[in-house]
């Protein structure tokens, strides 16, 4: 069984967590009417400022987007690059072994192709 802690433990813990819930609740509070209020100031600035706002998001977006989407292009160029080199290179890379299935495959069919192509064109000869 669990022990009864004593009453003035309690009401210690219960003063405590009144005191910090109170605290919380009241800086809280401030936080959202200092929120409000810099909005009911900053509102006519941003509304007088907007013209020159709005184009300036849009061209910091396109800039970022442009910036992150070269970054990302440029290290999927690399990795593929690399990949590459090991390839060539004779290193066992990942997702070697299905090239080379798929190079056989290719090959094989070239070459199925090919004797097709030359036995008809001796049957249209002899024809």
């Amino acid at each position: 069984m669990a022990e009864q802690q004593p009453t003035s433990q309690r009401v210690v813990k219960g003063v405590a967590a009144a005191t910090i819930g109170g605290s919380l609740l009241l800086v809280s509070g401030l936080t959202l009417a200092g929120t409000v209020i810099g909005l009911a100031v900053v509102t006519p600035l941003l509304v007088i400022v907007s013209p020159v706002l709005v184009p300036a998001v849009i061209a910091v977006f396109l800039l970022v987007t442009g910036f992150v989407t070269s970054g990302g292009l440029g290290v999927a160029a690399l990795s593929v690059l690399s990949w590459l080199y090991k390839y060539l290179t004779g290193k066992r890379v990942p997702g070697s072994e299905q090239l080379e299935q798929a190079r056989a495959r290719l090959a094989s069919k070239a070459r199925d192709v090919k004797e097709s192509a030359q036995h008809r064109s001796e049957q249209a000869q002899t024809s």
